[in-house]
């Protein structure tokens, strides 16, 4: 999902009313961070709480398909682990994408129950992980394949609503919802003969500004209704609600004011939509220009819910519960990112942000250039060095990115605004 994708971020050319509405009930940050410019790495940042490049999974840009032997460690401590050991009924549905079964799941990384996708994406109708009648149902109900019947983002939308429908207040709950929208291929609700013509997942001759805005409209109405159901339980009040993207837009978002895209370490690739509701603890109607990133999420939801990380797998993240609840003012943060296509690497210390692309430096002022369009390298030289040292050191501490890493990037043959780049 593109930064502006929503109507309280930009977005003007379709609405989204129901994420507009979450927004005006609690913080809509304007400074929210992926892990990284692609889906499975940042998911591994968001369930760790660490950088993702400490662990050999977390390296793919995105992890494999079936068959891959990469993953999340079942022993690795995570947020729903961690959740679970406070007493949490823990549930993900929808999308995992952290290693394929059997070796890897989530009923092995701390959630009670399964219902999704276990692979990076599926036909909105098939809801098979490629195209071809002789490929194995892309669903799983806990480690059961299983087919269902309905539009993904609806179909996973009324699971999530049936187990909000079983908890209670006396049982505290955590429940991942993880759409694929507004993911490719590019099917409306009403797409199913779309849907039997696919040549490939991917869908690179297909799609509009028009679709696009019906998929997205699709994934608000759907969160609408998942909410409706939190309300109608009477658990709203006390259940904190974060909405947020796995990376920044492709080829049909909206990423204004920034540049770049998915597979990019400019803003527009790493710079998404960040909400969070709270009606007990946090107040209505705010914006908040704190920088945060997937990783924060683990140290500050545990301290929401009165724990901690394991304190043999710290966090990268930071606790940011302070800030949520306006017990303290923002802090600035030096953050790190790296993408292994077009040898990327970037750092933003408080204002400041070094990138580095197919050997290419520049120094940017984000607040006074979000487009990332002034390089201030030769004017601020000790800067620059001094951002690029910061960045080696903090690389040398994690895993190496080897030639048999995998990355995804978009070139010329694919869009032609990307004409320049090239397998």
């Amino acid at each position: 999902m593109g930064y502006a994708d929503l109507g309280v971020y930009g977005q003007r050319d379709f609405a989204t009313p129901h994420l507009d509405r979450l927004a005006s009930q609690g913080i809509r940050f304007t400074q929210g961070y992926a892990n990284s410019a692609v889906c499975s790495a940042t998911r591994f940042g968001l369930i760790t709480g660490r950088y993702q490049y400490r662990l050999r999974g977390g390296l793919e840009e995105p992890i494999g398909g079936v068959g891959e032997q990469l993953g999340l460690p079942p022993e690795h401590p995570t947020l729903p682990s961690l959740l679970k050991r406070q007493g949490y009924r823990t549930a993900l549905i929808g999308k995992w994408h952290l290693g394929s079964l059997p070796k890897f799941g989530p009923l092995k990384s701390g959630y009670d129950e399964f219902f999704g996708n276990v692979g990076g994406a599926v036909d909105y109708f098939t809801h098979k992980a490629g195209v071809g009648a002789d490929l194995p149902p892309g669903l799983y109900e806990g480690e059961t394949p299983v087919e269902a019947v309905g539009y993904y983002t609806d179909l996973i939308a009324e699971k999530a609503q049936g187990f909000l429908k079983r908890q209670s207040a006396r049982q505290p709950f955590f429940l991942s919802l993880h759409f694929t929208a507004p993911h490719w291929p590019w099917e409306g609700p009403g797409d199913e003969a779309v849907s039997r013509k696919l040549k490939n997942l991917s869908h690179t001759d297909g799609g509009s500004l028009q679709k696009y805005g019906e998929i997205v409209g699709a994934l608000d109405a759907a969160v609408g209704r998942v909410l409706e159901t939190l309300e109608q339980q009477g658990l709203a009040r006390n259940t904190l609600v974060v909405f947020t993207s796995d990376n920044g837009g492709e080829r049909f978002s909206n990423t204004w004011p920034f540049s770049g895209q998915k597979s990019e370490l400019l803003e527009g690739g790493i710079r998404v939509p960040t909400l969070l509701r709270w009606p007990a603890r946090v107040k209505p109607g705010q914006v908040s220009e704190q920088v945060l990133i997937s990783m924060d999420w683990l140290p500050t939801l545990l301290s929401a819910a009165g724990t901690a990380p394991d304190a043999a797998y710290p966090s990268d993240g930071r606790n940011l519960l302070p800030q949520v609840l306006g017990q303290a003012a923002p802090v600035e943060r030096t953050l790190f990112w790296r993408y292994k296509a077009g040898g990327q690497r970037a750092l933003r210390s408080g204002d400041w942000k070094y990138l580095r692309i197919r050997g290419n430096e520049f120094l940017f002022r984000l607040d006074q250039d979000a487009r990332e369009r002034a390089n201030l390298a030769q004017r601020e030289p000790a800067r620059l060095a001094a951002l690029r040292q910061a960045w080696e050191a903090w690389d040398a501490q994690m895993l190496p990115i080897t030639p048999e890493v995998r990355t995804y990037q978009v070139t010329g043959k694919v869009q032609a605004d990307r004409h320049g780049v090239v397998d």
